[in-house]
């Protein structure tokens, strides 16, 4: 198998996060101007979360998340990568992590259903785990 079909799953994460970052600015930049708030208010430690209205904290929460399990995510699809372990079952979980992890990111920033999110998260996680262990696996035992 080609192991640069791995690269395509880690590209897209990549720009998934830029969109919720772009995102979280066109919802904060403007709630921020309306507010009152001063840049002494902001440099006060969680003062803008404590402000902010569901519509403005959920991109930012979520762009937090993107900066967890993907990091391992990046990881694995690097150490596949450059171990050679690349296969299709690594390339279709690496595929499954980010379809589910923008699903995850469009209800975060949008309707925020709790639960839907969760299963969602919890899809990703698994196809990131299924990654890892494989991944581990093909190191440690051969």
């Amino acid at each position: 198998m080609d192991q640069g079909a791995i690269l395509g799953p880690l590209w897209a994460m990549m720009g998934l996060t830029l969109v919720v970052w772009v995102y979280m600015f066109v919802r904060r930049i403007p709630f921020i101007q309306s507010s009152g708030l001063t840049p002494e208010d902001l440099a006060v430690p969680g003062r803008l979360a404590e402000a902010s209205p569901p519509d403005v904290s959920n991109p930012s929460d979520n762009l937090k998340n993107l900066f967890e399990l993907p990091v391992l995510f990046y990881a694995a699809v690097l150490a596949l990568y450059a171990s050679g372990q690349v296969d299709s079952v690594h390339v279709w979980c690496a595929w499954l992590f980010f379809v589910f992890r923008c699903l995850h990111s469009i209800v975060h920033c949008t309707v925020n259903v709790v639960m839907l999110r969760f299963a969602l998260y919890t899809a990703a996680s698994v196809a990131l785990w299924v990654m890892m262990a494989r991944g581990l696996i093909a190191h440690f035992v051969g």
